[in-house]
């Protein structure tokens, strides 16, 4: 009876030992792939070692020059350090240029055109700096960008004055001059809206500065928190992070709420800063909690100004684009039209202003902590800025007192504390 009993003791030993195995082995299995899957989506987002090839190729042949070329592709004092790239197509990287941080965004395809949802075509290195060809004037050139200029941001009055702004960018070496290899980096960069934005913006304290160039690679200021709020990871520890469990998480990882109150500040003055700026209206496309930064006094900056375009722009490319529903008239994530059902063709005229969906951001980012005294007059005020409609009548004038009352409350509530 006793070895009955040891026998079906063992069995059962087994039997679990071997389930314990077969599972542990299937967990290993699982693991390994996934990270195998997120790894081969890491290589093939992060290719700064194709861009630098790309760039320095052209450099090292004269087709393109500027002044982040030499220490890019020569002395190597420039180089990447983590990357940021959330596409394939648009590689970014923290930097270090000559020991100062930075941010270093570089092309993986052409940006001739909005993308409303279909891949840009590869990058075509065969005419990517075609222009200006040998032997284009100063004067031919200065054309070339006020016709660029007109046809993105419309008939401005003062496009002259930002040409000018241009080629003083454009002379990298400050000689004077602007060299054939200078123009090519410039014309390639212009058709990048955040470059262009970042130009007419330069005098701005929430947008990045300029470091310098090397064909459609720019530098720009770095930003010591990448994100509104939120905690960095380790890419392994994010598979296995539930999303509503991540976004969460990231509230509890935010600045106290007077720092909170004056970084969104910083946002509403970004959103006047971009709202009938000196060269016509830019929409905000995406204003996610990823493009924007603070640095460590709580000044907020913009990370990623890609999805920012001219309002003129948008508005040509979109208007006689074919539609079947208004989710066809959509630019990035928050710039939307309307879909006229009597033509199937998206209407021009942009659904939601910059305020609304700056305040559709804050509001959770803002609520969560805020002082008791101020969290109903404040939760009020941000539901009527979400409300703004861009065909309210008056909207300009509403927009513009809602933007001046947020800001005056939140600033009344700060003034006097150490963390302002």
């Amino acid at each position: 009876m006793l070895v009955v009993f040891e026998r079906l003791y063992i069995a059962r030993f087994s039997y679990v030992r071997m389930k314990y195995l077969f599972f542990s082995w299937l967990a290993v299995f699982v693991g390994s792939w996934i990270i195998y899957v997120q790894y081969s989506t890491y290589t093939e987002l992060c290719r700064g070692k194709d861009c630098k090839k790309i760039i320095c190729d052209k450099y090292k042949t004269g087709v393109i020059d500027g002044p982040a070329c030499n220490s890019l592709c020569v002395t190597e004092t420039l180089y990447f350090g983590k990357c940021l790239s959330t596409k394939p197509s648009n590689q970014m990287y923290l930097g270090i240029w000559d020991n100062l941080p930075g941010v270093v965004k570089c092309q993986m395809e052409q940006a001739l055109h909005l993308d409303f949802g279909t891949e840009l075509e590869p990058r075509k290195e065969i005419v990517l700096f075609d222009k200006p060809t040998r032997g284009t004037t100063v004067q031919k050139f200065k054309e070339m960008v006020y016709s660029l200029f007109k046809a993105k941001l419309g008939d401005q009055g003062n496009l002259s004055e930002l040409v000018n702004l241009i080629l003083t960018v454009a002379d990298g070496d400050k000689d004077g001059q602007v060299s054939l290899g200078e123009a090519k980096s410039t014309w390639a960069l212009l058709q990048l809206n955040e470059f262009l934005l970042m130009v007419i913006l330069q005098d701005k304290e929430h947008t990045p500065k300029l470091m310098g160039f090397c064909g459609d690679l720019y530098v720009m200021e770095s930003v010591e928190y990448t994100s509104l709020y939120g905690i960095s990871l380790p890419w392994v520890i994010e598979l296995f992070i539930p999303s509503g469990f991540r976004r969460s998480m990231d509230q509890l990882f935010t600045p106290s709420w007077p720092r909170k109150a004056k970084i969104a500040i910083g946002l509403l003055e970004f959103v006047e800063d971009v709202f009938h700026g000196p060269y016509g209206n830019f929409l905000m496309c995406d204003t996610s909690a990823k493009n924007l930064g603070y640095n460590d006094k709580y000044d907020l900056k913009m990370v990623d100004m890609r999805k920012i375009v001219p309002e003129t722009n948008l508005k040509e490319l979109i208007k006689d684009r074919h539609c079947e529903s208004d989710l066809d008239c959509v630019y990035g994530t928050d710039c939307r039209t309307s879909c006229d059902q009597s033509t199937m063709k998206c209407t021009s005229e942009v659904i939601q202003p910059n305020l609304a969906k700056a305040c559709q951001l804050l509001k959770d980012y803002l609520l969560r902590g805020a002082p008791s005294e101020i969290r109903e007059e404040l939760e009020k005020q941000l539901y009527s800025c979400i409300a703004l409609k861009v065909t309210a009548n008056q909207m300009e004038m509403e927009h513009s007192l809602i933007l001046n009352n947020l800001k005056t409350l939140l600033w009344k509530k700060i003034s006097y504390t150490n963390d302002s």
